[in-house]
């Protein structure tokens, strides 16, 4: 059922920056193959947006190499935890999330998470099952096992202390209930991102406290986004989300930078080590394009990613179209044909972006004109003021990886 230590570790290790002890997870290693017994490997996920993008994948696919390594992968939907949000790695009070919006958000992660874990075999539990049945005196017992001075040691607390930013108390609370997590799901590893290593052992204290054997913490680097600048996150449009065209994933990988290419390798694809020293040899497109094909293929298939690398060389490299270009349905009146017999319709370029989705807003879609963003028939338009001629047949491009066939329909 098992692998030995030696080939579990090498799997565990991989993508991982910090294992708080790794001498107690060789020993739940060794007593688990004695036994022929799991572990019991925890992961905490706040529904705080409805999307996953590969940044929030790479704990996930941690928890899957222990689901894998034939260990029972426990997951946590934070359905309390999320209302009062985590302070990890912020300089300001979290906004508080309604009960709907949470609820919202739930309904597409498992969806999504469904493409990395197994999920007839994850144990998925949410921690409302017990905090709603806490009692304030429950509550206060759990605040008494931290002091204020304990709290404050951790970095993003004291930065923002010392600048002078508010810490609203609820915030204080959120360490202890996800330390509190790990007693109720008796969690022998827990997962997560480097900033969350203060709650993974918040979490090994309360275990301790409970005459539990303490969980091991088990941290993952946080990826920078296609920026190359800050941690990957949706509010910043930096992000690949798994949720994605296979298109935009690869076009997206595409434009990152060549020194994150190695970062993106080892956590967000799963070519093997030596493969990935290799690949890198290469010139650095040729590099990113394996990069991008591998991302595509862990998140769809093979031929998939075969296909849209094709379609990426055919519209980047060789100046062509896609293959498949979808259409687009416009109703507009009857034309009169004039005396010269012009067969043409004139619309407001602005117009044709917001009403069709290019764009969400007429500003939006001002800029992307302006910007040299947009051309129908390989002819740019730069002049957000301009009614443009169309008629069905022609190819609208907007961006680089965006178009559609003109179809007028009366």
């Amino acid at each position: 059922m098992f692998k030995g230590i030696d080939e579990q570790l090498n799997i565990i290790k991989r993508g991982t920056v910090e294992i708080v002890r790794e001498e107690e997870l060789i020993e739940k290693l060794q007593r688990s193959i004695k036994t022929k017994t799991p572990l019991r490997a925890k992961l905490g996920l706040d529904p705080t947006a409805p999307d996953i993008h590969i940044g929030n994948a790479v704990p996930i696919h941690k928890l899957r190499n222990f689901q894998e390594l034939g260990h029972t992968a426990v997951l946590i939907i934070g359905d309390y935890t999320a209302i009062v949000g985590d302070p990890s790695g912020v300089n300001k009070t979290r906004p508080q999330l309604t009960r709907e919006d949470i609820k919202k958000n739930t309904r597409t992660y498992l969806d999504q998470i469904g493409k990395i874990l197994d999920i007839d075999k994850t144990e998925i539990r949410y921690n409302s099952e017990w905090f709603k049945e806490m009692k304030f005196t429950d509550v206060i017992t759990l605040a008494s096992k931290m002091t204020v001075a304990r709290m404050m040691e951790r970095d993003d607390f004291s930065k923002r202390y010392s600048s002078g930013v508010p810490i609203s108390l609820h915030e204080f609370i959120y360490p202890l209930m996800q330390g509190y997590d790990s007693i109720m799901v008796r969690s022998d590893i827990e997962i997560g991102g480097t900033d969350q290593i203060f709650s993974l052992l918040v979490g090994r204290d309360l275990q301790r406290d409970k005459n539990m054997e303490p969980q091991v913490a088990l941290t993952t680097p946080l990826l920078e986004g296609i920026d190359g600048n800050k941690k990957m996150s949706k509010s910043l449009g930096n992000y690949i989300g798994i949720y994605e065209e296979p298109k935009e994933i690869f076009g997206k990988t595409m434009r990152i930078g060549d020194d994150l290419m190695r970062k993106y390798f080892e956590l967000a694809t799963d070519m093997a080590m030596e493969e990935i020293d290799s690949t890198l040899k290469e010139h650095p497109r040729q590099a990113k394009i394996v990069l991008g094909k591998a991302i595509v293929n862990r998140y769809y298939n093979e031929e998939i990613a075969r296909e849209v690398a094709e379609e990426f060389d055919r519209i980047h490299r060789d100046h062509e179209q896609p293959a498949n270009i979808p259409s687009l349905e416009i109703k507009l009146p009857p034309l009169e044909v004039s005396a010269t017999g012009n067969t043409t319709h004139k619309i407001w370029l602005v117009k044709l972006l917001v009403d069709h989705g290019f764009a969400s807003t007429n500003g939006e879609a001002r800029r992307l004109i302006s910007q040299g963003g947009v051309s129908i028939d390989n002819k740019k338009y730069t002049d957000p003021a301009q009614e443009v001629d169309i008629k069905s047949g022609m190819v609208l491009k907007v961006g680089k990886r965006r178009f559609a066939k003109i179809v007028i329909t009366q």
